[in-house]
C-alpha cells in the first residue's frame, strides 16, 4: 500500500493531480493544499547523436514552500514499513531540505527503512550545495539508489573508469565505489543503475546492488 506525500496548489489544477495519484491505487490523505502552482518541466527528445533537454519550471510550486514541522509526520508514518525519498526534493529549497531532513528523521523514529535516490540535478543546483544537503541525508538511511553522476555529484565520490557514451561498462568497476559509500555513510544497500549510451535514442540498461552486511554483489541483467 502506497501513501504519496507532497503539496500541490488548492485549485482545479492540484485537484486534478491529487485524481491522478488516487486513479493509481495510490492514497493521498496526506497530501497538503498550499502554494499557488504545480510545478512542471519540458522535455526535448534527442536525436541521433544530439542529447535530449530538459528545462524546469519550478519557481513558486507549491511543494517548494513546505518547511519543517508542517507535515504531521507521526501520523503520516504510523505503521509504516518503507520510506523512499528522491533527491530532487531537497534541490528545490532550503526550507524543503530541512523537511526532508525532518522526514528520514521520523521514519527512523517510526521504524521504517529509509531509501534515498539521489538523483542529481544540475539544472536545479550546483555539486557544492547538494554535498552539502546530500552527505550528511545519505548517512541517515538505509538504502542509497544511484548512477555515477549522482553519487560523485552528491557524494563526491568517484566512480573509476566509468564512461555512459564507450559503448559498455564493467559492472565490476562499481563495486568498489558501493564499498565505498557502505563504508562512509554507514548504509545497508548501494543500488547502481547503469546506463551505456549509443546515441540520444537507444541506451543499454542494467543495475548492481551491493549487500554491505554480506559483500554480495549481484548484477541485473542487461536490457537494450
Amino acid at each position: 500500500e502506497s501513501h504519496y506525500v507532497t503539496r500541490v496548489p488548492a485549485n482545479p489544477i492540484g485537484d486534478a493531480a491529487v485524481r491522478a495519484l488516487g486513479a493509481e491505487g495510490v492514497r493521498t490523505e496526506h497530501v497538503q493544499r498550499g502554494g499557488s502552482r504545480l510545478g512542471i518541466y519540458f522535455a526535448e527528445t534527442g536525436a541521433s547523436q544530439r542529447a535530449s533537454a530538459v528545462v524546469y519550471d519550478r519557481a513558486g510550486a507549491s511543494v517548494a514552500t513546505v518547511k519543517a514541522g508542517e507535515i504531521p509526520w507521526k501520523l503520516v508514518f504510523a505503521g509504516a514499513g518503507w520510506f523512499h525519498v528522491t533527491g530532487i526534493t531537497p534541490a528545490l529549497g532550503p526550507s524543503v531540505a530541512d523537511a526532508t531532513r525532518e522526514a528520514i528523521d521520523s521514519a527512523r523514529s517510526a521504524g521504517a527503512r529509509v531509501s534515498l535516490d539521489l538523483n542529481y540535478r544540475g539544472k536545479l543546483w550546483g555539486t557544492d550545495r547538494a554535498r552539502e544537503v546530500m552527505r550528511p541525508l545519505a548517512s541517515m538511511v538505509d538504502v542509497i539508489i544511484a548512477n555515477e553522476e549522482d553519487i560523485q555529484a552528491c557524494l563526491g565520490l568517484d566512480v573509476q573508469g566509468a564512461d555512459v557514451t564507450a559503448g559498455r561498462l564493467d559492472a565490476a568497476a562499481y563495486r568498489d565505489v558501493a564499498t565505498r559509500v557502505v563504508r562512509e555513510f554507514g548504509v545497508k544497500q548501494v543500488a547502481i543503475t547503469l546506463r551505456e549510451s549509443y546515441s540520444a535514442s537507444r541506451n543499454g540498461w542494467s543495475a548492481v546492488l551491493y549487500d554491505g552486511a554480506t559483500g554480495m554483489f549481484w548484477e541485473a541483467p542487461r536490457y537494450d
